[in-house]
């Protein structure tokens, strides 16, 4: 079968969701951006294992089954959680920008959405660059529901197109011949028949139209015979011509055409996927997707003159970790460093190379510190908004924090991130601050407790020598299939019982108990007991105490557990253990905008009222949810809510009240595929409701060096009025000024502005994030507002680099054999252009050289050689700001020649073929990609 033909049966094949925001019988934004997701996904996976001689079988296009064709299978919850973001980002432009056309292509608004898809495209690379990758994923999701909405809001479809309109995501690139605000594009729909109500003449030329658009009755309007968008939303319908054009859904105007412009959409996406790989190169797209094969390892430092002890263990363990798990299932994705002391903090180290983050951890030296407390928790807000979203983090220190009014803002991140916090604190803090006590004050130690049990982590307490016993716990951790079983904190300590059921799936089974004078009593499935000070027992297989902080490996027999603990004192317990099933979750609340539905709460849900929370279960497609719980962290309360399964593996919970108090989510369920197959999971961290919102519209979320951001923001109550206090900080330090305060009567609300700006010096791709935190009177209630802003440069260079080929040599005749073929290519970026940044190799099993060209600072030389056995090869090129180039060759005798902006060379009696990153050469991965979608989906 021929590529076009490949693409073509695709495009007339027939699927089972909704463009619109509801699950039904159409293809749904969501949908659509899974699809591509997974399949582009699954194709930089595939070349990997070619280019490294493995073997690669196309996986069912499931987020679990694509995770483990990339040999990835424990990042599948991550993977999950990326598609989950992007999808959600798509679906709220209709939420937030419900009645502007730019982002839907409505009312011939072409150029204007173009702008939003490049721009922010711009953005998107600037941000993958510096390995910012969350918010480059915030950003695509924001992006492609415009260049969705295209192909169901415009014309193109009922022009005959085949094939995506990929000047959408080229700056300056021709659209097409976009109607004159003059020219009459529709004729009146026949009763409810729209089927032909596009003037033949547009047709027929290849004019580009969209359907206007208004919701408000009194403001429909639109140029006289102009099309308009159609169905029950839109006020324009009525007036002449009347009826529509869109494709959103089977029953829309244009519905007999929704499938076409679904999949052209899905292609698409592909494509746009695929110039975001080519920028970034396959690995770091792959870790934008969040598929990378162990957790990222986050340590934040105390470089004080006396934590020179401290900083010894941290490299001991670093050591240790990457001399053990490089190379396995869980080698670190990303290595993150964040010092600290006083008066600075920073700067944050991030990176993939185990032996940069040796390095950069055996650079640190113990020195300075002064008053003692120390500027604690800015190093963790940095490390906080830098490392991925349900990362572990590590804090060594033996001091305060000298900025403790970060506590709110470092919460509000935690809350954020879903990220655990463990403290490792070593009590010669006491040294330094008293000289007559080597045990560490209580109140020092306090806020660090308090933020660890928030986070779902640990505050272990030990001495300096104690220290490298207690950081085995990192090594422990650092397994990116650890699943959280039981976790409750109890201050003051008091005597409780707790149950937690482990099922087929979970390996290792581990306790976590901080605290001192804690007593405990297990009793496993089988009614087998064992006490603390019993080492006889069967149960417990392994432990180790120091300091305050005790581990216990368990005997691992699936079934209902108890743990009886005894204590005055505070303690924190927690359960642990291996498995690849895990779950997410998100709070959801009515929208606010005309489509109703629910959008995903970003900050802390409302207390007091009913509420709805969206559970997703990842690393198993056989499993399904049973009950959700909202477990009050006193353990006094428990919340049951009513579950309604979505399909794949999601979860809509609804609760008739959510509470006042702190709160940990417990999920329970059942694996039909396992015996016995009840499960738990409780997520790590807690969540606080409030009876504050704070919202802010998306934006401009881009920073210009130099240039202030104006950030609005809107604060309501539903409890009592008077002064809120505002508090707004950025981890990057940058500038920034705000309201003080806000007044608001008894349940209203009022606005504010934070004024933000990035220094001129400020690199591109640079990631600030902005906490907007709002107190209301008395103290008693926060919420917040965490949102993400990327500096960057205005960008003028919107042409990709060129190859030419300077010379190939081959005696390769059409049987493989030992002999070699070479070529040379210079590559340029144009006299305007930013310069070539990178050139690798997508295609190719030989060795590839680059050197700078003598005599031109722009021009690239790559030579490269092969075995005639593989006589093909592509060339990747990406300039500065990320624009892209496909450069590819054959040594073939029967090579066919391109016929678009091809150059072919024949030094000689072989063909030699050279072809740039034309749209045909683009076109042809793309429906290779498209070919594999097609054998792998039900559509």
């Amino acid at each position: 079968m021929s590529c076009l033909a490949a693409l073509c049966l695709l495009l007339l094949q027939t699927g089972a969701f909704g463009f619109g925001l509801d699950r039904g019988d159409s293809l749904s934004h969501q949908a659509i951006t899974e699809r591509a997701i997974l399949n582009t996904t699954a194709q930089v996976c595939r070349a990997l294992a070619l280019a490294g001689g493995k073997d690669f079988t196309f996986p069912r296009l499931t987020a679990v089954s694509v995770a483990v064709a990339c040999e990835a299978s424990k990042s599948s919850r991550s993977f999950r959680q990326t598609i989950n973001l992007i999808r959600n980002k798509n679906k709220r432009v209709d939420y937030r920008h419900f009645y502007d056309p730019h982002y839907h292509f409505d009312d011939e608004k072409f150029s204007e959405g173009r702008k939003i898809i490049t721009e922010g495209l711009s953005v998107l690379k600037a941000s993958n660059k510096l390995k910012n990758f969350e918010a480059a994923r915030e950003k695509l999701g924001e992006i492609l529901h415009p260049l969705q909405d295209f192909y169901s809001h415009s014309n193109w479809v009922e022009m005959e197109n085949n094939l995506p309109n990929s000047n959408l995501i080229r700056e300056n690139a021709i659209i097409g011949n976009i109607a004159a605000e003059s020219r009459a594009t529709c004729r009146n729909c026949i009763g409810n028949d729209c089927t032909n109500n596009i003037l033949e003449d547009i047709l027929r030329e290849k004019i580009l139209t969209s359907g206007y658009f208004n919701f408000v009755p009194l403001l429909a309007s639109k140029p006289p015979g102009k099309c308009s968008h159609g169905d029950k939303f839109d006020r324009t319908k009525n007036i002449e011509p009347t009826g529509g054009i869109n494709k959103d859904t089977l029953t829309s105007s244009h519905g007999h055409l929704h499938m076409k412009a679904a999949n052209l959409a899905i292609a698409a996406t592909s494509e746009l996927l695929e110039d975001i790989r080519g920028a970034a190169g396959d690995r770091p797209f792959l870790q934008m997707m969040g598929i990378f094969k162990g957790n990222a390892l986050c340590f934040v430092i105390d470089t004080t003159g006396s934590m020179s002890d401290d900083i010894a263990a941290v490299r001991e363990v670093t050591s240790s970790i990457i001399n053990s798990k490089v190379g396995t299932e869980d080698e670190p994705s990303v290595y993150i460093l964040v010092p600290f002391n006083d008066p600075g903090f920073g700067p944050l180290t991030k990176t993939t190379d185990p032996e940069v983050f040796r390095n950069a951890i055996n650079s640190l030296s113990a020195n300075g510190g002064g008053d003692f407390p120390e500027l604690s928790l800015s190093g963790l807000q940095l490390a906080l908004t830098g490392a991925p979203p349900n990362s572990e983090i590590f804090l060594f220190t033996d001091a305060s924090a000298k900025d403790q009014y970060l506590k709110s803002t470092v919460i509000a991140l935690i809350e954020r991130t879903k990220s655990v916090v463990n403290f490792m604190i070593t009590n010669s803090l006491g040294l330094r601050r008293r000289r007559q006590s080597s045990r560490m004050v209580s109140s020092d130690a306090q806020l660090y407790r308090d933020l660890a049990q928030v986070s779902g982590g640990l505050a272990i307490e030990v001495t300096k020598s104690e220290l490298p016993v207690a950081t085995s716990i990192i090594t422990e951790s650092s397994s990116s299939s650890l699943v959280t079983l039981l976790q409750a904190a109890r201050s003051p300590g008091k005597a409780e019982n707790f149950t937690f059921t482990i099922d087929e799936s979970v390996k290792n089974l581990t306790v976590y108990i901080t605290g001192n004078l804690v007593t405990f009593t297990l009793i496993s499935p089988s009614g087998v007991s064992q006490e603390n000070d019993d080492t006889t027992g069967s149960l417990i297989t392994a432990s180790q105490s120091v300091g305050n902080f005790k581990t216990l490996q368990l005997k691992t027999q699936p079934g209902l557990w108890e743990i009886k603990m005894v204590s005055t004192n505070p303690y924190i317990l927690k359960v642990i253990g291996d498995s690849p099933i895990d779950f997410l979750f998100d709070f959801l609340e009515v929208s606010q905008g005309p489509l109703g539905g629910l959008d995903v709460v970003d900050n802390r849900p409302r207390a007091g009222v009913n509420g709805s929370l969206m559970v997703t279960i990842t690393g198993s497609d056989s499993t399904t949810v049973t009950e959700v719980i909202l477990v009050e962290s006193s353990g006094l309360r428990e919340v049951n809510g009513s579950v309604e399964a979505l399909g794949e593996g999601d979860f809509l919970a609804k609760f008739d009240r959510i509470p006042a108090e702190e709160f940990v989510v417990l999920v329970k369920g059942q694996n039909r595929n396992r015996s016995p197959g009840i499960l738990q999971r409780q997520s790590p961290t807690t969540t606080k409701a409030s009876t504050v919102t704070v919202t802010s519209p998306d934006s401009n979320s881009i920073l210009v060096p130099g240039i202030p951001l104006s950030v609005p923001f809107s604060v309501m109550t539903s409890g009592a009025g008077g002064n809120f206090n505002i508090q707004a900080t950025n981890d990057q330090g940058f500038n920034s000024n705000f309201p003080p305060s806000l007044f608001l009567g008894t349940g209203g609300s009022a606005n504010g502005t934070v004024n933000l700006t990035a220094p001129s010096t400020t690199p591109s791709g640079t990631d600030v994030t902005l906490t907007i935190e709002v107190e209301a009177p008395g103290s008693a209630d926060i919420n917040y507002v965490v949102l993400r802003f990327t500096v960057l440069e205005t960008v003028t260079d919107f042409t990709g680099p060129v190859c030419e080929l300077l010379s190939l040599q081959s005696n390769c005749s059409d049987i493989c054999s030992v002999a070699m073929w070479e070529l040379s290519v210079q590559v340029t970026d144009g006299a305007e252009g930013t310069g070539v940044d990178r050139v690798s190799l997508r295609q190719g099993n030989g060795t590839m050289n680059t050197s700078v060209a003598a005599g031109s600072a722009n021009a690239t030389l790559v030579s490269y050689s092969s075995s005639c056995c593989s006589p093909d090869v592509e060339l990747v090129v990406v300039d500065r700001v990320g624009n892209v180039a496909s450069c590819s060759y054959s040594v073939r005798k029967t090579a066919t020649i391109s016929s678009q902006n091809a150059t072919t060379i024949s030094p000689t009696s072989t063909a030699a073929v050279a072809s740039f990153s034309t749209r045909a050469v683009q076109s042809f991965f793309l429906c290779f990609s498209i070919t594999i979608l097609g054998l792998n989906l039900p559509f």
